[in-house]
């Protein structure tokens, strides 16, 4: 069964302001919504009913019913929240189970609003590119450099580079035969969207993994990847949604080696006899 109040807080971050009054509502009386109707809760927040199915639609559910059904189940025989806040009363071993489950949490939320479709167009468009860009700023750049060693052992031509500068200029000279991967947990960093809109303008096709649907790389990318993580006191979101994003990477490259095996497995030989060589 799903886990609706997850979703609900996953998504959060990522809804309108009336959609947000919609989880909000939920959140703080999930017993009141089991025995509601549509209408019920769409007359207390004062919107229409199809306002609340858009939004049981928008979670992945078939509708209202289908919603309160995961949520009956879940109040029901209700999961330990593992999304825990960090004390310092905390002891050091505690500290640690608190990071790993809110790194399971951040795993599972991403899981639940993968879109297949865009994954599988992702794919496709890799193993068709003459060359694959991967871009990150700051942060994000480490999650650029990560896929690089991935993707250079895949057989496909992967190329990254740490300078914005040098980024910026690779994207102004890729075509349209080319891929762009661009990765920014906000969405809305200056020197990332000026590499996406270079990326675009030379024709290239786009993918984006970011935290915000409604950011500006989140809506001009082709394709989006989306990941999700919730903040605490001590570890900031952009930091959780790492764990995401490296997921996200490795699905992709996974699946590229399994459609690309033939390829795929001259690279990693060469791969591994060039680095054999340097330990003689």
């Amino acid at each position: 069964m799903d886990n609706c109040l997850g979703k609900i807080r996953s998504y959060y971050s990522k809804l309108s302001e009336k959609e947000k009054r919609i989880a909000k509502y939920i959140l703080d009386h999930p017993d009141k919504i089991i025995h509601s109707t549509i209408n019920e809760v769409a007359d207390d927040l004062n919107v229409a009913d199809a306002t609340v199915f858009r939004f049981c639609k928008r979670l992945g559910f078939r509708g209202y019913q289908a919603l309160k059904i995961a949520l009956a189940s879940e109040i029901m025989t209700p999961i330990q929240q593992i999304h825990e806040e960090i004390s310092e009363d905390d002891n050091e071993k505690v500290v640690a189970e608190k990071i790993f489950k809110s790194n399971i949490r951040t795993l599972e939320n991403t899981l639940q609003i993968l879109d297949r479709s865009a994954i599988e167009k992702a794919v496709e468009w890799i193993l068709q590119a003459n060359r694959l860009e991967l871009y990150g700023i700051g942060g994000s750049s480490v999650i650029a450099m990560d896929a690089y060693h991935k993707f250079i052992r895949s057989g496909i031509l992967a190329v990254a580079n740490y300078d914005s500068h040098f980024q910026l200029m690779s994207a102004s000279q890729l075509t349209q035969r080319d891929v762009a991967l661009v990765i920014s947990h906000s969405g809305t960093n200056k020197d990332t969207l000026r590499i996406l809109h270079a990326a675009k303008k030379s024709g290239a096709k786009t993918i984006g993994i970011t935290s915000y649907p409604k950011s500006p790389i989140g809506q001009n990318v082709d394709v989006a990847l989306f990941t999700s993580s919730e903040e605490t006191e001590y570890r900031s979101e952009a930091l959780a949604s790492r764990i995401g994003q490296l997921s996200l990477i490795d699905a992709l490259y996974v699946n590229i080696m399994i459609r690309n095996k033939a390829n795929a497995k001259v690279s990693l030989e060469k791969v591994r006899e060039a680095i054999s060589e340097t330990r003689i």
